[in-house]
């Protein structure tokens, strides 16, 4: 058991460390605050512990049995990301037409607590992949004779609490770079840049057949 656990947080670190949206989002909310993007955090990974259940459960299977299911779940983690990814352009532009108000522009602009989770949580769920990779991933890590569905519970549970500290630093890096991240331009390009990632990946999961 305990050679199977290290391989799973392994395993758990090469997924955490490929960028994906749900990075992108992180970084970006934490650019306004390091309450934000922790937050954005918790609901990111309560919808990766929620996906662990459904998968243990088996009812992922339905979704990948189901092309129309898929398609439609594929449809709305793309207009979700494409939501994401107008926002974060949009507040750039306010950011630029008020440039000279500084970083109070930025602060105003900040999400609040819930809107900050209930964001990593959309964006988490919505994705049809994450519901598919958990069914595919899970199962492999649990031992032969364990109890499927109490240890697949375990491992989701597992999976989300090693993410929320991995994310974290991301969280705390950004933070540790505010004195620079506070400048207005700064800020502003990097609005940039992660609403323009988050457009393209809702184009790309548009498109996908």
């Amino acid at each position: 058991m305990p050679t199977t656990l290290l391989a799973f947080l392994g395993a758990c670190t090469l997924i955490a460390a490929s960028p994906g949206p749900s990075t992108v989002l992180i970084i970006k909310q934490s650019l306004h605050s390091r309450r934000s993007g922790f937050l954005t955090v918790l609901g990111n990974e309560t919808g990766v512990f929620v996906w662990g259940v459904v998968a243990a459960l088996g009812l992922t299977a339905l979704l990948t049995a189901s092309e129309i299911a898929y398609d439609v779940m594929r449809v709305v983690g793309a207009v979700v990301l494409v939501g994401f990814g107008v926002q974060a352009l949009r507040q750039a532009r306010r950011a630029e037409a008020g440039a000279e108000g500084g970083a109070g522009e930025w602060q105003s602009g900040g999400r609040t607590g819930w809107a900050a989770y209930r964001a990593g949580l959309l964006l988490n769920l919505a994705n049809p992949k994450a519901a598919v990779f958990a069914l595919s991933f899970l199962p492999q890590f649990v031992p032969e004779g364990a109890p499927h569905l109490p240890t697949m519970v375990g491992l989701a549970a597992l999976w989300a609490v090693y993410e929320v500290g991995y994310y974290g630093l991301y969280v705390w890096f950004v933070g540790r770079l505010r004195t620079v991240l506070s400048r207005a331009g700064v800020r502003r390009r990097l609005e940039q840049v992660s609403g323009g990632v988050l457009l393209l990946l809702g184009v790309r999961m548009a498109l996908e057949s």
